[in-house]
Protein backbone atom coordinates (compact mmCIF):
# COMPACT_ATOMS: atom_id res chain seq x y z
CA UNK A 1 0.00 0.00 0.00
CA UNK A 2 2.91 2.83 0.68
CA UNK A 3 4.58 1.50 -2.25
CA UNK A 4 1.56 2.74 -4.58
CA UNK A 5 1.11 5.88 -2.22
CA UNK A 6 4.47 6.59 -2.51
CA UNK A 7 4.33 5.95 -6.28
CA UNK A 8 1.05 7.97 -6.98
CA UNK A 9 2.56 11.12 -5.34
CA UNK A 10 5.93 10.47 -7.30
CA UNK A 11 4.48 10.70 -10.85
CA UNK A 12 3.17 13.78 -11.11
CA UNK A 13 6.78 15.06 -10.36
CA UNK A 14 8.29 13.39 -12.66
CA UNK A 15 6.17 14.54 -15.07
CA UNK A 16 6.57 17.70 -14.44
CA UNK A 17 10.62 17.39 -14.61
CA UNK A 18 10.18 16.00 -18.29
CA UNK A 19 9.04 19.25 -19.46
CA UNK A 20 10.44 20.09 -22.76
CA UNK A 21 9.52 23.29 -23.27
CA UNK A 22 11.32 26.54 -23.25
CA UNK A 23 9.88 27.95 -20.07
CA UNK A 24 10.05 25.91 -16.57
CA UNK A 25 7.90 26.50 -14.02
CA UNK A 26 9.32 26.27 -10.29
CA UNK A 27 7.75 25.43 -6.94
CA UNK A 28 7.23 28.83 -6.37
CA UNK A 29 5.18 29.30 -9.79
CA UNK A 30 8.15 31.84 -10.86
CA UNK A 31 8.39 31.23 -14.95
CA UNK A 32 11.79 31.25 -16.04
CA UNK A 33 12.38 32.23 -19.46
CA UNK A 34 15.59 30.11 -20.29
CA UNK A 35 16.15 31.54 -23.60
CA UNK A 36 17.31 34.91 -21.44
CA UNK A 37 19.78 32.60 -19.78
CA UNK A 38 21.89 32.54 -22.13
CA UNK A 39 25.27 33.36 -22.54
CA UNK A 40 26.36 34.94 -26.15
CA UNK A 41 30.04 35.71 -27.14
CA UNK A 42 30.74 38.15 -29.88
CA UNK A 43 34.75 37.38 -31.19
CA UNK A 44 36.31 40.96 -31.16
CA UNK A 45 39.64 39.54 -32.99
CA UNK A 46 40.65 41.33 -36.10
CA UNK A 47 40.17 37.93 -38.98
CA UNK A 48 43.85 38.85 -40.42
CA UNK A 49 46.71 40.13 -38.77
CA UNK A 50 50.03 40.73 -39.29
CA UNK A 51 53.28 38.89 -38.48
CA UNK A 52 55.35 39.63 -35.36
CA UNK A 53 52.63 42.20 -34.13
CA UNK A 54 51.16 42.25 -30.92
CA UNK A 55 47.39 40.99 -31.76
CA UNK A 56 44.40 41.85 -29.05
CA UNK A 57 42.49 38.67 -28.49
CA UNK A 58 39.24 39.93 -27.79
CA UNK A 59 35.67 38.60 -26.95
CA UNK A 60 32.03 40.64 -25.35
CA UNK A 61 30.51 38.75 -22.98
CA UNK A 62 27.01 39.11 -22.28
CA UNK A 63 23.58 37.54 -21.24
CA UNK A 64 19.80 38.70 -21.38
CA UNK A 65 21.25 41.78 -23.30
CA UNK A 66 23.40 42.81 -20.12
CA UNK A 67 27.26 42.69 -20.41
CA UNK A 68 28.93 39.46 -18.00
CA UNK A 69 31.69 41.22 -16.11
CA UNK A 70 31.75 37.86 -13.84
CA UNK A 71 32.67 35.42 -16.55
CA UNK A 72 35.97 33.10 -17.20
CA UNK A 73 37.35 33.30 -20.42
CA UNK A 74 40.08 31.73 -22.37
CA UNK A 75 41.88 31.89 -25.75
CA UNK A 76 43.24 28.68 -27.05
CA UNK A 77 44.86 29.51 -30.27
CA UNK A 78 46.75 27.03 -32.25
CA UNK A 79 47.99 26.95 -35.93
CA UNK A 80 46.00 25.21 -38.53
CA UNK A 81 46.64 21.15 -38.36
CA UNK A 82 48.23 21.44 -35.33
CA UNK A 83 45.67 21.75 -32.37
CA UNK A 84 47.70 19.50 -29.86
CA UNK A 85 50.06 22.44 -30.07
CA UNK A 86 46.86 25.02 -28.74
CA UNK A 87 47.83 27.62 -26.47
CA UNK A 88 45.90 28.41 -23.52
CA UNK A 89 45.49 32.33 -22.51
CA UNK A 90 43.48 33.73 -19.54
CA UNK A 91 41.65 36.68 -20.79
CA UNK A 92 41.10 39.30 -18.53
CA UNK A 93 38.30 41.88 -17.95
CA UNK A 94 38.76 45.27 -19.78
CA UNK A 95 35.92 46.83 -19.82
CA UNK A 96 31.93 46.40 -19.85
CA UNK A 97 31.88 42.07 -20.72
CA UNK A 98 34.88 42.52 -22.63
CA UNK A 99 37.90 40.06 -22.24
CA UNK A 100 41.05 40.65 -23.39
CA UNK A 101 44.60 39.01 -23.98
CA UNK A 102 47.77 39.82 -26.61
CA UNK A 103 49.64 37.32 -28.64
CA UNK A 104 52.18 37.23 -31.30
CA UNK A 105 52.57 35.48 -34.16
CA UNK A 106 55.94 35.04 -35.31
CA UNK A 107 55.01 33.39 -38.97
CA UNK A 108 52.61 33.70 -41.64
CA UNK A 109 49.70 31.07 -41.24
CA UNK A 110 46.28 30.26 -40.69
CA UNK A 111 45.35 30.03 -36.98
CA UNK A 112 41.91 29.27 -34.98
CA UNK A 113 40.91 30.26 -32.03
CA UNK A 114 38.13 29.82 -29.46
CA UNK A 115 37.27 31.74 -26.99
CA UNK A 116 36.13 29.22 -23.90
CA UNK A 117 33.72 31.21 -21.98
CA UNK A 118 31.80 30.24 -18.41
CA UNK A 119 29.60 31.97 -17.37
CA UNK A 120 28.77 32.11 -13.43
CA UNK A 121 25.77 29.89 -13.78
CA UNK A 122 28.05 27.33 -15.47
CA UNK A 123 26.83 27.75 -19.10
CA UNK A 124 29.69 27.11 -21.22
CA UNK A 125 30.21 28.13 -24.76
CA UNK A 126 33.16 28.61 -27.51
CA UNK A 127 32.74 30.31 -30.26
CA UNK A 128 35.76 30.02 -32.87
CA UNK A 129 37.44 31.86 -35.02
CA UNK A 130 40.30 31.47 -37.47
CA UNK A 131 42.74 34.12 -38.15
CA UNK A 132 45.02 34.59 -41.47
CA UNK A 133 48.54 35.81 -39.91
CA UNK A 134 50.51 37.65 -42.74
CA UNK A 135 50.07 36.13 -46.12
CA UNK A 136 50.96 32.35 -45.80
CA UNK A 137 51.11 29.90 -48.70
CA UNK A 138 47.79 28.13 -48.45
CA UNK A 139 49.17 25.49 -50.98
CA UNK A 140 51.24 24.94 -47.78
CA UNK A 141 48.79 25.68 -44.90
CA UNK A 142 47.55 21.87 -43.39
CA UNK A 143 43.91 21.63 -43.10
CA UNK A 144 42.19 21.83 -39.52
CA UNK A 145 41.06 19.08 -38.46
CA UNK A 146 40.27 19.63 -35.06
CA UNK A 147 36.27 19.23 -33.81
CA UNK A 148 34.44 22.24 -31.92
CA UNK A 149 35.12 19.61 -28.97
CA UNK A 150 36.85 20.67 -25.75
CA UNK A 151 38.08 16.91 -25.24
CA UNK A 152 41.45 17.05 -27.39
CA UNK A 153 41.48 13.30 -28.19
CA UNK A 154 38.72 14.31 -30.85
CA UNK A 155 41.38 15.93 -33.46
CA UNK A 156 40.74 13.09 -35.49
CA UNK A 157 37.46 14.15 -36.79
CA UNK A 158 37.02 16.57 -39.29
CA UNK A 159 36.28 19.91 -37.30
CA UNK A 160 33.33 22.79 -38.33
CA UNK A 161 33.69 26.04 -38.31
CA UNK A 162 30.37 26.15 -35.86
CA UNK A 163 30.79 30.23 -34.45
CA UNK A 164 28.95 29.37 -31.40
CA UNK A 165 28.90 25.55 -30.25
CA UNK A 166 27.02 25.88 -26.87
CA UNK A 167 27.89 22.85 -23.49
CA UNK A 168 25.69 23.16 -21.00
CA UNK A 169 26.57 23.02 -17.23
CA UNK A 170 27.27 19.51 -16.01
CA UNK A 171 26.26 19.76 -12.04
Amino acid sequence: MKKWLISFIAVPFLLVGCSSNNEAETNDDVVVDVAALEVKVDILTPEKVAVNESVELAAHVYQNSGDLDDASVKFEVWESGDREQAQMIEGKLDSKGVYKAEMTFDHDGVYYMFAHTTAPNGMHVMPKQQIVVGTPDMSTVKEDTSSDSMDMSDQEEEGSANSNTEHGSHH
